[in-house]
C-alpha cells in the first residue's frame, strides 16, 4: 500500500500535517496532500490539537527513523482531537507495536487502522487519534470507511476482532517460528556437511596435485628426449652436408669453389664426435642469422566475460531439461562422465531431480537400491562437486520413498517443490489470463530456477523480467499520476527513465530506480502518455505474453488481434532493450527477423 492511500481517508477536518519523523526520511513527495492541507516540520514546541495530524516514525535505525524518546515526547504534546500516523521501519510480518501500545493508551490514543507499506525504509503504518472523551470511536473497514456503531457495540466489536486476530496471529507466529527453526537446523546440517566434506576435498586436492606432478615429470622427460634428438640431428653429417649444398646452390660463384674442400673436411671429421664447440663452416657463416631458429607459436583465442546465466550440471528428465534450458545453461551428465563434466563446465550447482532417478533415462533406478553401480557413480559426481566448492542440490519433486537411497547422500540443500510449468506449454485460450498470471508469478519454471539461484548464489533468472518505464511528465499532476500508475502495477517496474526526476522521489523511496540516461532493464515499456488509463495488470499481462510467446516486441495490433504473432504492431508497448536501443523504425522490425506479438487491452482487475 502507498502512504497516500493510508493517509488520505483520515484527512477529514485536518488542516495541517506536522512531520515529526526521523531526519533520514523525506516524506513530503509521498504525501500528495490535497488543497487546503498544509505540510510543516515539527518545531518541537507547540501543542498538537484538533485539525493537526502528526507523522511519527519508529524503526531499527535511529539515524533514519529517529529515537523512541523523541517519539514519546511528541505523543505527550497531543491534545484531544489530534490525529497521528505512526510509521514503522521494522522488517517482518509483525512490527513490535507492543512496545508503544502502553504509551498510546497512556496518552489516550486509539488506533483506527493499520496496514503494510511498500517502501524501502517503511514497512507498515498505523493511524491513531487522541480521544476527547471516555468513548471509543468506530473502527474503519478495509477501505478506510468508518463502521457505523453506537458506543458499547464498538467495544464488543473490537473485543471480538482482538480475539479472532490473536487466533490468526498465533498460527502465523507458530508457523514463522517453525520455519526459523527449520532454517537454523538446515544451516547447522549444511555446516556439518561442509566439515565432513573437508576431508574429501583435501584428498581430492592431494590426488590432483599428484596427477599434476606426474604429468610434469612426464613432460620433463619428454623435453629431455627431444633435446637429445635435436642435438643428434644438429651434429649429424647429413645435416651439415645438406646445409653446405644449399648454401652453394644459393651463391654458386662464391660458395661453389669452396664446396669440395668443405665436403672433404666433413668426411675427415665425420667420426670425430667431440669437435670443438663454437666452430662454424663457411656455409654456416654465410647463412642469414636466425634462418633456422624460427619460433612457431600455437595459441587459442577465447573470451572471458562475467557469467550472466545460471549454469547447472543436472540429472533431469527430458521435459525438465528442455524447460530449464530456456533460462539456464544445462549440462546433463551420463553415469560414465559425470565428474569430468563437472570439472569441464564448472557449474554453479549440481542438481539431481528425483523424478529423473525413478523414470526412464540413463540414471533410472538410482537410489532405489536395485542399481548400486549408479548410486556409486552419483556419489562420485557429488564428491567432485564438493571438491570444486560447488553445492549439490536434491530437487525432490516426487515422494522421497520412491528413491530412499538418495537421502543417504550428502546434499547441501533440498528443494521440496515441483519444477514449475513453462508458460509456452499452457493454452492461452483454455487456461485463461488468470492462470497465466498465477503461473507467471508463482508456478513458472523461471520462478523455480530463481529459488535455486538464491540458494547457490548464482545470477537470478528473474532479472530477465525487469522492466524500464519511459515517461516524460510535464507538470506536477502528471508526475503524481505517473507515480500512482507505476506503484499500482502488479508487476512493478524496476526503473523509470525520465528527463527530469523532480517530483518523483516517492518512486525512489518505494525501491524503483530513477534514471535520466538509457534504460538498463531487459525490457522497455512506453509510458509517454501519463494521462492514459492503464490497468494495474498491464505490465503483468505483457510480461506473461512475452514468456508465453518469446517475442521481441508486444503491443496492440490492427483488427484487435489478441495472443497471436503479427507482422506489424500499431503501437509497441513492451520492447526488448536491445531492439529499443537499436533505433530501427517499428515497421521494419518484422523484416529484420524480430518476433511481434499482439495483446489486446483488458479491463482493470
Amino acid at each position: 500500500m502507498r502512504l497516500t492511500d493510508l493517509l488520505h481517508p483520515h484527512l477529514d477536518g485536518v488542516t495541517t500535517v506536522v512531520d515529526a519523523t526521523g531526519r533520514g526520511l523525506r516524506l513530503a513527495s509521498c504525501l500528495h496532500l490535497p488543497d487546503g492541507v498544509a505540510h510543516h516540520h515539527d518545531d518541537g514546541r507547540r501543542a498538537l490539537g484538533e485539525g493537526d495530524l502528526v507523522l511519527l516514525s519508529y524503526g531499527p535505525d535511529p539515524a533514519v527513523h529517529g529515537t523512541e524518546d523523541a517519539l514519546l515526547a511528541v505523543l505527550r504534546r497531543l491534545r484531544p482531537g489530534a490525529r497521528g500516523l505512526l510509521l514503522s521501519g521494522h522488517p517482518g510480518p509483525e512490527p513490535p507495536w507492543h512496545r508503544l501500545l502502553d504509551d498510546l493508551v497512556t496518552q489516550r490514543c486509539q488506533l483506527l487502522r493499520a496496514a503494510p507499506l511498500d517502501y524501502v525504509h517503511l514497512r507498515a503504518g498505523a493511524v491513531f487519534t487522541r480521544l476527547a472523551a471516555d468513548e471509543l470511536l468506530p473502527p474503519h473497514d478495509w477501505f478506510g470507511r468508518p463502521v457505523p456503531t453506537d458506543g458499547f457495540a464498538t467495544t464488543l466489536r473490537m473485543a471480538g476482532e482482538y480475539v479472532l486476530a490473536d487466533l490468526a496471529a498465533r498460527t502465523l507466529r507458530a508457523r514463522h517460528q517453525d520455519l526459523e527453526r527449520r532454517a537454523e537446523e538446515a544451516e547447522r546440517a549444511r555446516d556439518a556437511g561442509r566439515e565432513d566434506g573437508l576431508a574429501d576435498r583435501l584428498s581430492a586436492a592431494v590426488r590432483e596435485k599428484e596427477q599434476l606432478a606426474s604429468a610434469l615429470r612426464q613432460a620433463r622427460d619428454r623435453v629431455h628426449v627431444l633435446q637429445a634428438r635435436v642435438a643428434m640431428l644438429e651434429g649429424s653429417t647429413s645435416l651439415k652436408v645438406g646445409r653446405a649444398l644449399v648454401s652453394a646452390a644459393r651463391s654458386p660463384r662464391r660458395e661453389m669453389p669452396a664446396l669440395p674442400r668443405e665436403l672433404y673436411g666433413l668426411w675427415r671429421t665425420r667420426s670425430a664426435r667431440g669437435a670443438a664447440p663454437g666452430t662454424r663452416t663457411a656455409a654456416a657463416r654465410s647463412a642469414p642469422a636466425g634462418a633456422d631458429d624460427r619460433l612457431h607459436l600455437v595459441h587459442r583465442a577465447f573470451a572471458a566475460t562475467p557469467r550472466d546465466r545460471l549454469v547447472i550440471t543436472a540429472v533431469l528428465t527430458d521435459e525438465t531439461a528442455e524447460d530449464f534450458a530456456a533460462d539456464a545453461v544445462v549440462n546433463r551428465p551420463l553415469p560414465h562422465d559425470g565428474p569430468a563434466l563437472v570439472r569441464r563446465t564448472d557449474p554453479d550447482a549440481v542438481v539431481v531431480q528425483l523424478s529423473a532417478c525413478t523414470g526412464h533415462g540413463p540414471w533410472a533406478l538410482t537410489g532405489t537400491g536395485t542399481a548400486p553401480d549408479l548410486d556409486r557413480r552419483l556419489a562420485e559426481l557429488l564428491t567432485e562437486a564438493r571438491a570444486l566448492g560447488r553445492r549439490a542440490v536434491l530437487w525432490r519433486d516426487a515422494p522421497a520413498s520412491a528413491a530412499p537411497g538418495l537421502a543417504q547422500l550428502a546434499w547441501d540443500a533440498v528443494l521440496d517443490a515441483d519444477t514449475g510449468v513453462r508458460l509456452s506449454r499452457l493454452d492461452a485460450d483454455g487456461d485463461g489470463r488468470e492462470r497465466l498470471r498465477e503461473a507467471f508469478q508463482w508456478d513458472s519454471t523461471r520462478v523455480r530456477l530463481a529459488e535455486l539461484a538464491r540458494l547457490v548464489g548464482a545470477p537470478d533468472p528473474l532479472a530477465g523480467r525487469r522492466v524500464a518505464v519511459l515517461a516524460a511528465p510535464r507538470d506536477r499532476r502528471e508526475a503524481a499520476l505517473l507515480v500512482a500508475q507505476v506503484l499500482g502495477q502488479q508487476h512493478r517496474p524496476a526503473e523509470v527513465v525520465v528527463p527530469d526526476p523532480a517530483g518523483l522521489e516517492e518512486l525512489d523511496a518505494a525501491g524503483v530506480a530513477l534514471r535520466t540516461g538509457p534504460p538498463t532493464a531487459a525490457w522497455v515499456a512506453d509510458w509517454t502518455g501519463p494521462a492514459e488509463d492503464r490497468p494495474d495488470t498491464l505490465l503483468l499481462d505483457l510480461m506473461c505474453a512475452q514468456e508465453y510467446s518469446g517475442a521481441d516486441a508486444l503491443g496492440h495490433a490492427a483488427g484487435g488481434a489478441d495472443y497471436t504473432f503479427v507482422p506489424e504492431l500499431c503501437r509497441p508497448l513492451l520492447v526488448r532493450r536491445s531492439l529499443h536501443l537499436a533505433g530501427a523504425p517499428p515497421e521494419s522490425w518484422c523484416g529484420r527477423g524480430h518476433r511481434l506479438f499482439a495483446v489486446r487491452g483488458k479491463e482493470p482487475s
